[in-house]
Parts: C-alpha cells; sequence; structure tokens
C-alpha cells in the first residue's frame, strides 16, 4: 500500500527549484537519485497490467527505478538478499557491533567519501578480527556482515558501521570451533583504542599520499601540520564501540538483517506532512528515554533534500561487506567446516533459493495468483482496462 506522503512527492513539490538553486553545486549521482525516485513505479519507466487468474481482477504495476537509495525499492532488495544470505547462518548467538567516526573525523569523510568509508571499514573489521584473534581474548577466527549507515535519525551526517558477528569462530589450526561467552563477544574499551590507532595512523598516511581533498572550511587542513593538529584531541578521546547481547536465534538475526542491510537515510513512513513550513516527519532523539525519545521535526524543504542528498553514495561503492569466515572465495569452504566442527548438517542445496525478481503480490480481491497479460514501455500507458466480458461469459454456466 502506497504511504501518504513518500519522498518523491517531495522531490516533486520542491525538487525543480532545487535543482535550479544549487545548479554545479550536485554531483551527477545525486542527480540520477532524484530522477530515479521521482520516476519510480511511474509510467516514465513502463510497467505490465495483472490480472487474477481465479477472479479476472486486474491492476496497473508500474516498474521500480531498483535505485539503492530508494525507499520504495528496497523491501524487494531486501528479501531477495536476505534470502541468499540465509545458508550461511551458523546455530550460535549472534552479535551486534557497531563503529562510530567521531565528528571531527566525519566532516573528512563528508569531504571523501570513497577513500574514508572504506577505511572506516578495513580499520573496523580488522580491529575484529585481530582481537578475536588474539588468545587472550577468543583466539578464533570469525566471521562479519558489516553495513554501512552514514545517516542520524534526523539525516545529520552520522557514518558508523553496524557489524553482525558469530559468538565464537574457528581455531587457529582449524581443530575445533570457539564459542565466545554467552553475553560477552570481546572487550569494547580494547576493541576502541585498537579501532582508533588503525584509522588515525592510515587516515595520516592518506593525507601524506594526497588522496585526501580538503576545502570549504576545511581547506585549512591541506597543510600536514594543520591536519594533525585537527586530529589530535581525538588521539585522547575514547572511541566508543557499541556491542549488543546476541540475538534469540538465526530467525532473529535474518530479522534484524533485514532492517539495516538496506535501509536509507530515511522511510517513507517516517514523514508525515509538507506543507508552507516545511517537511515534517519522525525521528529519535537517542539523549532521551521511554516514550520522550520519538520526537517531530520539520525542515525546510531544501534542506530536507540537502539532507537526504548527502548520504548519496558513490558510485560502485559496497556498502555491505564480509570479512573472515564469511569473506569472498574462501566462504563456503570455512561455513562447511564451521558446521562440521559444531556437528550440524549444512543446508539443502538450492539453486532456485531467494525471491525472483517478478514478484507480484496475490489479488487483493481474492488471493489468487496475478499473470502479466499486457506490458507497457516507458512513458506509455496501458491501452486500457482489458475487456474481460468474453472469458467471463465463457465460465458462465
Amino acid at each position: 500500500m502506497r504511504a501518504s506522503l513518500e519522498v518523491a512527492d517531495i522531490f516533486h513539490a520542491a525538487g525543480p527549484a532545487y535543482r535550479i538553486s544549487h545548479a554545479g553545486h550536485l554531483s551527477l549521482d545525486q542527480l540520477k537519485v532524484m530522477s530515479a525516485i521521482e520516476n519510480c513505479r511511474t509510467a516514465a519507466l513502463g510497467g505490465h497490467v495483472e490480472a487474477c487468474e481465479d477472479c479476472g481482477q486486474w491492476r496497473i504495476a508500474y516498474n521500480s527505478c531498483r535505485n539503492r537509495h530508494c525507499p520504495k525499492c528496497q523491501g524487494a532488495a531486501a528479501r531477495a538478499w536476505l534470502a541468499e544470505r540465509e545458508t550461511d547462518l551458523l546455530p550460535v548467538g549472534y552479535f551486534h557491533v557497531v563503529f562510530t567516526l567521531p565528528a571531527e573525523v566525519a566532516d573528512i569523510a563528508f569531504q571523501n567519501k570513497t577513500a574514508v568509508y572504506d577505511l572506516l571499514f578495513k580499520a573496523a573489521s580488522e580491529t575484529m578480527l585481530t582481537i578475536a584473534a588474539d588468545p587472550k581474548h577468543l583466539g578464533a577466527r570469525i566471521g562479519i556482515t558489516a553495513v554501512l549507515h552514514t545517516w542520524g535519525s534526523a539525516m545529520t551526517h552520522h557514518p558508523h558501521v553496524h557489524m553482525i558477528v558469530p559468538g565464537g569462530g574457528i581455531a587457529p589450526d582449524g581443530s575445533r570451533w570457539i564459542n565466545s561467552r554467552p553475553a560477552f563477544l570481546l572487550p569494547v574499551r580494547v576493541l576502541g583504542k585498537l579501532f582508533r590507532r588503525l584509522f588515525l595512523s592510515r587516515l595520516v598516511a592518506l593525507h601524506d599520499a594526497g588522496r585526501l581533498a580538503v576545502f570549504g572550511s576545511l581547506a585549512h587542513l591541506a597543510q600536514r601540520r594543520a591536519f594533525l593538529r585537527h586530529l589530535a584531541p581525538v588521539r585522547n578521546k575514547r572511541w566508543v564501540v557499541y556491542a549488543k547481547a546476541p540475538f534469540a536465534g538465526p530467525e532473529a538475526v535474518l530479522a534484524y538483517l533485514s532492517r539495516y542491510t538496506h535501509r536509507v537515510a530515511i522511510s517513507n513512513s517516517r514523514l508525515i506532512a509538507i506543507d508552507e513550513r516545511g517537511v515534517t516527519f519522525r525521528y529519535k532523539d537517542y539523549r532521551r528515554n521511554g516514550a520522550d525519545r520519538q520526537q517531530v521535526m520539520t525542515l525546510a524543504a531544501d534542506e530536507f533534500i540537502r539532507r537526504f542528498l548527502i548520504h548519496v553514495l558513490p558510485r560502485g561503492f559496497h556498502r555491505i561487506r564480509h570479512y573472515g569466515l564469511l569473506a569472498g572465495s574462501a566462504r563456503k569452504a570455512s561455513l562447511a567446516l564451521a558446521r562440521e566442527l559444531l556437528d550440524v548438517a549444512a543446508p539443502p542445496d538450492d539453486d532456485t533459493s531467494g525471491v525472483p525478481d517478478d514478484f507480484r503480490p496475490p489479488c487483493r480481491c481474492c488471493g489468487g495468483r496475478m499473470i502479466i497479460i499486457e506490458t507497457f514501455e516507458r512513458f506509455r500507458q496501458p491501452r486500457g482496462p482489458p475487456d474481460t466480458t468474453a472469458t467471463n461469459r465463457e465460465k458462465a454456466p
């Protein structure tokens, strides 16, 4: 069911003026995202006519843009991705770990998204793998699924990585599975210190190699001495790593992942209204507790669009990554060994698993299966309602 207000509606209402007023300051990727969201599930992308096999009820379905920043396209993408990852789950507890960049570094990341976001992934994953392999802590090789989020609840720039990690790993010699403690994976203070050291040393190396671009209010950081002086306060600051207690079973892991892997800066369900004051939406104020955490904010339409667009990722940037036991070509062999050590059966090898690209909801009238009876090209409409008179006459007794 269509939300009463969508990001697409805001782009339609305020997008043309925003493009004009910010001409020359919007990247091609940002312009493409705006266009994709505006055209998603409209005649601009073409579509098809579906009819129920049982009752003959028909409906028009327009094509999705499939842009990873579109709030309307992420549900199907998440279902397909989760169906593929379901076979990776092991019968152990899973932990949720979050690595966040301090504000002083987030400002630099905003102007160097590809380089710094990539560094965030690498430093956080190496931190987890290194501390987990240390015999003083877990002494095992673990698996990690990491997801980048760049926003806070109010769509401000807040880069952080969410990790879902099994509660244990394979011993270095591959002879046994080592379980973590029931409610404890790794010490967060130790993680924070190593993460800070790895990240800052490599950030300075990027600066020395001329791979960071700084401009505007940060232009003075082009000088190495100013750059080091800017980072000095965060070298002595505690970098907080958040770790949550394990989930209650694999099903809970999948449900949790579905809320995180394909999330965008704001969902349509959080939008309340757009009027002369601006765009009103719900957000969470994490400084409050209980019912007070849910708050309402109104932003000028231009500011709302600006905040949405700052979270457009660079083209080709992978925001979901896997490390350790779940990395690349070694994933299947590592998971097979883990299951052998845990003495559990391997999941059935079913190449048909997953959500098909042409998934269609059942008939709203009778619940029957919908089939495509007509397709139409971009910017065209179907010729008209299918003529079912003859078909119904044939079915009549």
